[in-house]
């Protein structure tokens, strides 16, 4: 597995795995992998025959009360992990290498990122749309694999590759899960264990909504008082948002007739936010 930093080693990396009959498979990350990380990098190997995983964190993708420098950087333990998973090359930038000098453009997608974490974190998705159309440009991938934990993002990029005519697939993974349910996040290494099994009232809010769906009903509000009372019975957990939205365009939803819906789920626990989310 090779190692590169700069955009032409990338390039050239990319060009010889084509030239050796290769499809290429793509997995954005900021680093500090987890085992759901390395469950997109297994299946982008499946749907490829090169995989590329970038590591790169991104003042853009900080909102502006999160702390940039203080996102961990794990490279030696991700290294081994991206390799094991299979993949051929990390590239891994820096920001003075990957930004073009007094660049001034962003990629803004409208709608679809203006709600649940596009309310609490301001510019997160448009730093999110703008560094993912720089990887897809400099990459040129054939498939791109996304994890479905994060919805909104996921919906995101979807809408951005679709719309900006990138002819990249997107995939979306399903969430990997930690044994007591509650969806891994590099985040969870900031809980305590008695923070890790509070959270489980988040899966199990939304499991109440699901069980209320598969019964028959489909009326949102009832849905969202379903899970809102689970939470509300776990003191520890501060609810953001918990919301049931359309898949694709992430708007709030009054009924889930006729459409494809999930539960949407923020909190605070502590000093560490999670979010969650699970098809009705």
């Amino acid at each position: 597995m090779e190692v590169v930093h700069t955009i032409p080693e990338l390039r050239a990396a990319v060009a010889r795995a084509r030239q050796a009959g290769k499809s290429v498979g793509f997995v954005p990350t900021m680093g500090c992998l987890h085992e759901g990380h390395l469950s997109l990098i297994r299946r982008a190997k499946q749907e490829s025959g090169y995989v590329v995983v970038s590591i790169f964190v991104t003042p853009p993708q900080c909102g502006p009360n999160e702390d940039f420098a203080k996102y961990p950087r794990t490279f030696e333990d991700d290294r081994r992990g991206c390799e094991a998973a299979g993949a051929g090359l990390i590239f891994a930038p820096s920001a003075p290498d990957f930004y073009p000098a007094g660049a001034s453009t962003w990629v803004d997608v409208e709608g679809v990122s203006a709600g649940l974490c596009g309310e609490f974190r301001p510019g997160h998705f448009r730093g999110v749309a703008t560094v993912v159309a720089m990887l897809f440009n400099a990459v040129q991938a054939d498939v791109a694999v996304f994890g479905r934990k994060d919805l909104q993002q996921l919906a995101v990029i979807r809408r951005m590759a679709r719309d900006l005519l990138f002819p990249v697939r997107i995939i979306a993974h399903e969430t990997v899960r930690e044994p007591n349910g509650v969806a891994m996040s590099s985040r969870n290494r900031y809980l305590t264990p008695e923070q890790l099994a509070q959270a489980t009232a988040i899966p199990a809010a939304m499991e109440a909504a699901q069980a209320l769906a598969r019964a028959g009903v489909t009326d949102a509000a009832r849905l969202r008082a379903a899970a809102q009372a689970v939470l509300a019975a776990q003191p520890a957990l501060k609810p953001q948002y918990c919301e049931i939205v359309d898949l694709e365009t992430m708007a709030s939803v009054a009924s889930t007739i006729g459409k494809g819906c999930a539960i949407a789920i923020a909190c605070h626990l502590g000093t560490t936010r999670l979010i969650d989310n699970a098809d009705l």
